[in-house]
C-alpha cells in the first residue's frame, strides 16, 4: 500500500481527499508497531462487539480505540505542541502495558 499524501508541515496525512491528524513521527519504530497493533486489534473487537449487539463490549473496545490513538499521537493535545516528556508519558504506559501482556 503507497504511503499516503503528508501536509507541508508534517502535522496531518490525507486519505481519499480526508486529513487525518498523522502518527507521532518521533515514536520509535517498535513502540509504533505495538501501538498500531494494539489499534488494529481494538476494531476488531469493535466489530465483533456490533455484531454481537454487546454495548459493554463495543464500549470496552472503543476506548482501546481511543486509548491507542492517543498513545499514537492521533487524537489528544497534537504531539507538535508536546515536550520530548510529554510525547514519551502520552505513549509509554500502553506501550509498557502491552510489552507485559506479551510476556
Amino acid at each position: 500500500m503507497p504511503e499516503p499524501e503528508v501536509t507541508p508541515d508534517g502535522h496531518h496525512v490525507l486519505i481519499k481527499g480526508r486529513k487525518w491528524r498523522a502518527t507521532d513521527p518521533d515514536l520509535p519504530d517498535d513502540v509504533a508497531a505495538t501501538l498500531r497493533k494494539e489499534l488494529m486489534s481494538a476494531r476488531r473487537a469493535v466489530g465483533q462487539a456490533l455484531k454481537a449487539q454487546d454495548q459493554a463490549a463495543e464500549r470496552a473496545a472503543r476506548d482501546r480505540v481511543q486509548r491507542a490513538k492517543v498513545a499514537l499521537g492521533e487524537r489528544g493535545t497534537p504531539w507538535w505542541e508536546q515536550s520530548e516528556a510529554e510525547r514519551r508519558a502520552r505513549w509509554e504506559p500502553l506501550y509498557r502495558e502491552m510489552q507485559g501482556s506479551q510476556s
